[in-house]
């Protein structure tokens, strides 16, 4: 790539202490890019020197305004040196704009000097195009529009036309590809078909074309890329590569020449298309790779690839018999190469060609994934592969790469052609002179004309990068193994356990992991001083039944690594054959399975003893528990032992039954007293006895049930088919039912209340529940015929719906030793639903009415049920369901929907309310009224209105902080007015003139809409005034729950959307307060600059602008921050100041914010800073020490952080880009 170095000696400095940063920085960096072995550079420097912080440095910014900045910057970095010119030499062009008089013929010309070109995208079709509409057609100046000639000293028709006077050794050509659009008043950007050319001759456009043909030639070296939108994007670039210094390949999407693929359809036959066997990963992967046209799959997409081949990840169908699809690559190399250093994998009998082969642009040392590359070229498999003359031949000259961050890849180019349209295009143009040739000694030579000093750095640089990689390879690479050693261990219960459990006998061994297994067992060796005789070394893996082996290791030249050892491998250390006398069975059909054997606990007396719940191992002492129950055991089998092996091993006679607990129904999920309830088994069949316990897909922690054929006698175990039912007592509890006849208010006497406890289990139905507790409280000769149901109660003692009479203890969800109620009233069946409901108000505690209502019945059938049931009629009546503050909320509109697809939950609250059903798109906003402390004359009008509610927010500034105000002014008083039910499309003067209609604003003069203001309500605070008569709430963007508050003025308000809203203070003179705020409107249409406030400030009291210091408060800081005119940078096309906006960074002014003012003609303090604000700034500082302590921030006064409401995060705005350089003149 052509990088031009800039050669600066530090004798052109005049000053030793002004030093040239930016050029310095810039050699740097492409130094660093040319020379360092790494694959990206930093930037940091280079953002440093101009002065940008971390925030600047990472701001979108269009890259033609940072060429045009960076450029200017140069040139003042380089004032009074012998690059004072650079950027003059190589880039300075001259446009002749002319302007002919058609009748004497005088021609008025100017010239204008450009670094860049900027032509125009709109409306144009290519590049030639817009050149010669700017430099070959002419503009007329004829009937209205005619042009004064100074010869003439009339209005004359005229030409104007524009030349290239002087062309730059480099033309940069800037496409306008963002525009805007008048209509819809937004930015947009052009992504239309717009083609540009390789090469260009620019002499049809010249005002001197007598040159030579090559003076006015240029070549593209390249292109810079947009990617996105007019409001962000990405940027890459295309660059050309004049000094031969990348590596270029081929693309992938390449194809192979014709010749040679018609020389391997025999070969495609047999090699690649391979017969496919699923269960055989070395076949699989073959098929996928001899499939791809390229003959190579990316490594990281090999894994998707085999799951859409097989159905099956490879984690899941070959990691544990084959370890890691990397190492298994490896310990195949002899069918598998990788290719593009390391990226991607092809077979070694059919290597990728260099055509097909993917690209790899950036040349970097292999790394540790590169073991297996090496292929042998002597032996070719492909048939057409002999012939040299089919080989394709390596492209000669320059090629193209695309640099998009810090990754690198090459491109044809014809690729430059896809950039020239779509969202996706050519933004800027970069192009040579052609008669402009490179020295033969900057071919392939990356240190021409680089200084010394730079590279000694890169050297340097690159010792360390060495170093570095060194260490981290050898940090990366080092595994800790686990080891466990055979005398430490004995077989038990098909799994290795550790003689004496207490100790952890594993010993951690760090190794190099590129190592290989002799070297690991050498190692080993020397560790174990006293170990005799043979050594294997086997993988191992902890399980709940114990240490079970797999894989042992036995090629000793194969890496650490490609063994498939990593950090925290357990490998078991033993002379191969038995442990501790016993034979040990390895691989994963023998891996262990904990199983829970259950067994009925006999006492002395022959009956089962309990033990409820509790497990124990056999041959444990007494239990504490009373009554019968089951023991259980933990114990470990063979995965692939059958079912008549484990019962032998249980030492079970063979006429004994074995059972499976049936899943879903485990004990443990229910708890003790959580409906109780038997529990189920399922007997295993005969044949079962001869399968494995992997067959039958049995886990860790399944229970197995072993009974005689005699333990049916009991009445604890029952069996119906082949599922055996258990019932200990446990299971045989009670439920105590209370009668109450009049509902259960709390004027009850104790001895209206009857209890009885009656016997239950979770199995049965809670039909029989209430018989029972019938029966035995005598209501049926007391009240005959009368309709009882149950009802549970809650921790508050309020009564829940009647439970399904039809449903068993367990399924209903009552447990067991707890509380029912019988009351009078009839119990829903499993397909109803029992609902609470009043009507018009919200019901107080025991004032609802039931109803039993069938749960498919739609929202209208059960309106009309409700309507029947309390003797109402007609159609003026809708439902309204709950909020969760038990306020009546919003309606139901869907009518026809059921209750079940709306959610509507057994127990559940509706409220008939009186109405038609508003249509949908209407929104419900609560209404406040502002009382202005200010103003005494409002307090009498809500006199009558105590009930209702009141708010205090702070009227300015950004949080509802309440500590003590520093003014009256600063709070105010909402009172609650009501809610105002209103359409989304209607507009805020009907909002208005609805709101003057509520009862509470009945004594508030307000003649006309336009004498109230409306704040929309954020977090207790007023955020921001709702603007324009005629906008609809849905353009306001108000939804449903939404507060405002009104606000009475004085006179008519119609607010722009510029003019802001502030609160005004004026400094009291040689004291820390001020004067009663006033309101202030500020219009900031034309000049939102601090200059335009000052003036706004200084009209409003009369005084000089430049008398006036301003500051904005910031109360949830408790600080003041002053407002200058200051200005940030200067236009070098313009020499005109751009100011800064109030309403942008870091002010934001908006609605209601307060400005301090401080006249300075009689008033020297210039601390706006209050005694209030000093002690917020205090409580503030005690806030923060208690979070940092770990304490709560809670004083009595009320004051302690406040949660941040949810606000959504807006666009940053845009602010200019500027570097900072020196003076050196």
């Amino acid at each position: 790539m052509h990088l031009n170095i800039i050669v600066i000696s530090t004798e052109v400095f005049p000053n030793s202490l002004q030093v040239r940063v930016i050029p310095l920085e810039l050699q740097r960096l492409f130094a660093s890019l040319l020379l360092v072995d790494q694959q990206s550079a930093s930037t940091a420097s280079l953002t440093d020197s101009f002065g940008w912080n971390s925030s600047e440095g990472t701001n979108q910014h269009d890259v033609q305004e940072l060429n045009r900045i960076l450029f200017s910057a140069l040139e003042h970095s380089l004032v009074d040196t012998s690059g004072s010119t650079f950027i003059h030499r190589l880039y300075h062009g001259t446009i002749v704009n002319s302007i002919a008089c058609k009748e004497c013929g005088n021609v008025s010309q100017r010239q204008e000097d450009f670094l860049d070109l900027t032509v125009c995208v709109c409306g144009m079709s290519s590049l030639e195009d817009a050149l010669w509409s700017m430099f070959v057609e002419e503009e007329l100046f004829e009937g209205n529009n005619l042009y004064r000639c100074a010869q003439c000293d009339r209005l004359v028709t005229a030409a104007k036309s524009a030349k290239l006077k002087k062309l730059p050794p480099f033309m940069t050509v800037s496409l306008l590809r963002f525009s805007f659009d008048f209509a819809k008043c937004e930015r947009y950007k052009e992504t239309g078909r717009y083609s540009f050319p390789i090469t260009i001759n620019l002499q049809p456009f010249c005002e001197q074309t007598d040159g030579e043909e090559s003076d006015y030639s240029y070549e593209l070296f390249s292109v810079i890329i947009h990617k996105g939108g007019c409001y962000g994007g990405h940027y890459h670039v295309y660059i050309r590569d004049i000094d031969q210094l990348g590596q270029w390949e081929p693309p992938e999407e390449e194809y192979k020449l014709k010749s040679q693929k018609k020389g391997k359809e025999d070969f495609k036959k047999d090699v690649c298309e391979p017969k496919l066997q699923e269960d055989d990963p070395l076949s699989v992967l073959t098929a996928i790779i001899a499939q791809e046209p390229s003959k190579s799959v990316l490594l990281d997409q090999l894994g998707q690839k085999l799951m859409d081949k097989i159905g099956s990840s490879w984690s899941k169908k070959f990691r544990k018999h084959y370890g890691p699809i990397g190492k298994f690559l490896q310990s195949h190399s002899d069918v598998f190469m990788l290719v593009s250093n390391g990226t991607r994998v092809a077979l070694k009998a059919n290597p990728p060609s260099p055509v097909t082969e993917p690209p790899s642009p950036v040349t970097e040392p292999p790394g540790p994934t590169e073991q297996i590359t090496n292929s042998d070229p002597s032996t070719p498999s492909d048939p057409g592969a002999a012939d040299p003359q089919l080989e394709p031949k390596k492209e000669q000259g320059s090629h193209w790469f695309d640099l998009n961050d810090s990754t690198v890849t090459s491109i044809r180019e014809s690729d430059i052609e896809k950039q020239f349209q779509g969202k996706e295009s050519a933004y800027m143009l970069f192009y040579r002179k052609t008669q402009l040739h490179r020295s033969s000694e900057a071919l392939n030579n990356a240190q021409y004309k680089v200084p010394l000093h730079l590279i000694h750095m890169a050297q340097e640089e690159n010792i360390k990068l060495q170093h570095m990689r060194e260490k981290f390879e050898a940090t990366n690479n080092t595994v800790e193994l686990r080891l466990h050693l055979a005398t430490h261990y004995r077989l038990e219960n098909g799994a290795l356990q550790p003689i004496n459990k207490e100790q952890d006998r594993s010993t951690t061994l760090s190794f190099d992991r590129r190592k290989t297994v002799g070297d690991l067992r050498l190692a080993i060796y020397q560790m174990l001083d006293q170990w005799e005789g043979d050594m294997a070394l086997t993988m191992a893996k902890s399980l709940p039944a114990g240490l079970h082996l797999y894989n042992t290791i036995i090629d000793d030249g194969v890496s650490v690594y490609s063994a498939g050892l990593q950090t925290n491998s357990d490998l078991f250390v033993w002379n191969g054959r038995e442990v501790c006398g016993a034979t040990v069975l390895i691989g994963a059909e023998w891996e262990p399975v904990l199983l829970t054997v259950v067994r009925p606990h006999l006492g002395e007396d022959g009956i089962p003893e309990v033990e409820d719940g509790v497990g124990c191992e056999e041959g444990s002492g007494g239990f504490e528990n009373e009554g019968t129950g089951l023991k259980k055991e933990a114990r470990g089998f063979a995965g692939a032992a059958t079912l008549g092996e484990v019962k032998e091993a249980l030492g079970e006679p063979k006429e004994s039954l074995l059972c499976q607990e049936h899943k879903g129904r485990k004990r443990a999920e229910q708890g003790a007293g959580e409906g109780g309830g038997a529990s189920g088994w399922r007997l295993f069949p005969p044949d079962d006895m001869h399968r494995t316990l992997k067959e039958l897909s049995l886990k860790d922690g399944d229970a197995l049930l072993v009974l005689e054929p005699q333990s049916f006698d009991s009445s604890m175990f029952t069996l119906n088919g082949d599922v055996v039912t258990v019932t200990t007592p446990s299971d045989c509890r009670w439920l105590q039912v209370e009668f109450q006849q009049n509902g259960g208010e709390e004027g009850d006497k104790e001895e209206e209340r009857k209890k009885v406890k009656v016997p239950a289990t979770g199995n049965m139905l809670l039909c029989e529940v209430k018989h029972r507790a019938i029966e035995e409280l005598q209501l049926q000769e007391s009240l005959p015929g009368a309709q009882y149901c149950l009802r549970q109660v809650d921790c508050t003692g309020k009564l829940l719906p009647p439970v399904c009479e039809e449903m068993s203890v367990r399924d209903a969800g009552v447990r067991l030793m707890t509380t029912l109620t019988l009351c009078p009233g009839i119990a829903p069946k499993a397909s109803q639903l029992f609902l609470h409901f009043s009507v018009g108000t919200a019901p107080s505690a025991g004032m609802e009415m039931d109803i039993i209502v069938e749960s498919t019945c739609t929202v209208k059938e059960c309106l009309k049920t409700m309507l029947d049931a309390v003797g109402l009629d007609g159609t003026c009546w809708h439902l309204r369901r709950l909020d969760w503050c038990e306020d009546i909320g919003e309606p139901i509109v869907d009518e026809d929907a059921s209750l079940t697809e709306l959610k509507i939950n057994n127990g559940e609250t509706l409220i008939v309310t009186e109405g038609q059903l508003p249509p949908k798109g209407f929104l419900k906003l609560s209404v406040w009224f502002y009382l202005d402390p200010r103003d005494n004359s409002m307090e009498t009008d809500f006199n009558g209105h105590t009930e209702e509610q009141t708010l205090e927010v702070v009227t300015a500034g950004k949080t509802h902080s309440q500590s003590s105000p520093m003014y009256a002014g600063n709070m105010a008083e909402l009172k609650s007015v009501g809610q105002v039910e209103i359409s989304d499309e209607a507009t805020l003067e009907d909002f208005k003139t609805q709101v003057m209609t509520l009862p509470s604003l009945q004594d508030v003069c307000l003649p006309t809409a336009a004498f109230m203001r409306v704040w929309q309500l954020e977090g207790q605070r007023l955020a921001r005034i709702l603007r324009g008569q005629h906008l609809t709430l849905r353009k306001l963007k108000l939804t449903s729950g939404t507060d405002l508050c009104v606000q009475q003025l004085l006179k008519e308000e119609d607010l722009g959307p510029k003019e802001v809203l502030l609160n005004v203070k004026m400094g009291v003179p040689g004291e820390r307060c001020y004067y009663p705020p006033e309101e202030l409107v500020w219009d900031a249409s034309r000049d939102s600059s601090p200059r335009s406030l000052r003036t706004c400030l200084a009209s409003h009291y009369g005084l000089s602008p430049d008398s006036l210091l301003l500051a904005k408060h910031q109360p949830e800081k408790h600080t003041w921050e002053e407002i200058s005119n200051w200005n940030q940078q200067v236009s070098k096309k313009k020499k005109k100041k751009k100011t800064e906006s109030l309403l942008g960074a870091p002010f934001h002014l908006k609605d209601g914010d307060t400005i301090g003012i401080k006249n300075l003609l009689i008033d020297n303090n210039r601390d706006f800073v209050t005694m209030e604000d000093q002690q917020g700034q205090q409580r503030l500082r005690e806030q923060a020490e208690q979070r940092r302590k770990g304490g709560q921030a809670a004083g009595s006064d009320g004051v302690g952080p406040c949660k941040k409401t949810g606000i959504t995060k807006s666009r940053k705005p845009e602010v200019a880009l500027s570097i900072n350089v020196g003076v050196f003149r």
